[in-house]
């Protein structure tokens, strides 16, 4: 009899647990379902349309809008722009970010003020933050031509020269995403025990060795988390290209990324069902580039 009352409450204790679990994680999954899950198949679906005006009238064209896009020499230069980005921003912000973490890591003054100080940009507004760099940028009256012309040295057209718009485009999604990555290695090195670099001071190993044999083994499942994120969000850059770049400019099809495109098609010419397929290939890219990444970590990233 007591055994019975007693697997009843263990019954009613694991059934109200899995009640409340469910509770819990309800609106992540419906956030997910809604802003996430959905948008992906309706987006795959609408590939297969040529739309019509306000989303009425779609007309059913099969596999015409890849057969156009794989055609289109600006969906192939907007993709080439994009890894460009990528391959300037990614590896740069995570260098930085690393070092910054590694060096606000130890004890110093003013180490909180400097952490707040890496971190605002993160927390700035997107639109602000390509407003202040375009007036930077700026050739004519911009504050880095005029520090150029104090020393005595030409202008320089920052980001209207197509030869180099990308990469001064580049360094500012650096600069907003330091902060974001180096708070991230600050919670990876502050799990690293502090027993590995005293056993590392008893064998006189210096700080460089210190860093690459235990700090970078030891953070790299940080490292794989942030490579892969910042990956990811690079190859959708959009607002700071559309910010800082204009419509008129000379460099914009050197700067222009495949979410700049789907945003031209989709909203500017309301062809949002050639704009979707767009989508679903850089959804596709990034599938690929992130499996290769998934395996590849399986070399380098330790564990233990």
């Amino acid at each position: 009899m007591a055994g019975s009352k007693v697997k009843q409450v263990q019954t009613k204790q694991t059934r109200n647990e899995f009640m409340w679990g469910w509770l819990f994680v309800l609106p992540t999954m419906i956030g997910l379902l809604i802003l996430n899950i959905i948008p992906i198949f309706t987006t795959i679906y609408q590939s297969f349309f040529k739309t019509g005006a306000f989303g009425k009238g779609n007309i059913f064209v099969g596999l015409d809008n890849y057969r156009q896009m794989f055609a289109d020499s600006q969906v192939w230069r907007a993709l080439l722009n994009t890894f460009e980005y990528a391959v300037i921003e990614v590896p740069f912000s995570i260098i930085i970010a690393l070092v910054l973490a590694v060096l606000l890591n130890r004890k110093m003054k003013g180490r909180s003020i400097y952490r707040t100080i890496y971190f605002l940009p993160m927390v700035a507004a997107p639109a602000a933050v390509a407003m202040v760099w375009r007036w930077l940028y700026n050739s004519e009256f911009g504050l880095l031509n005029h520090a150029l012309s104090v020393i005595g040295l030409e202008k320089v057209n920052w980001i209207s020269n197509p030869k180099i718009a990308i990469i001064f485009v580049a360094i500012v999604g650096i600069w907003s995403v330091i902060g974001y990555n180096m708070v991230l290695f600050l919670s990876g090195l502050q799990e690293i025990p502090k027993d590995y670099y005293e056993a590392a001071d008893i064998d006189g190993a210096n700080a460089f060795h210190q860093f690459v044999n235990i700090t970078i083994p030891l953070i790299s499942p940080t490292m794989f988390f942030v490579t892969v994120t910042r990956v990811i969000a690079a190859l959708q850059v959009f607002d700071v290209i559309f910010m800082m770049i204009d419509k008129a400019s000379a460099a914009l099809p050197t700067t222009r990324s495949l979410v700049y495109l789907f945003y031209k098609y989709s909203f500017e010419e309301q062809n949002k069902g050639y704009g979707s397929a767009i989508v679903v290939l850089l959804l596709v890219i990034i599938m690929i580039i992130t499996v290769i990444q998934n395996k590849a970590q399986q070399k380098w990233v330790n564990y233990n």
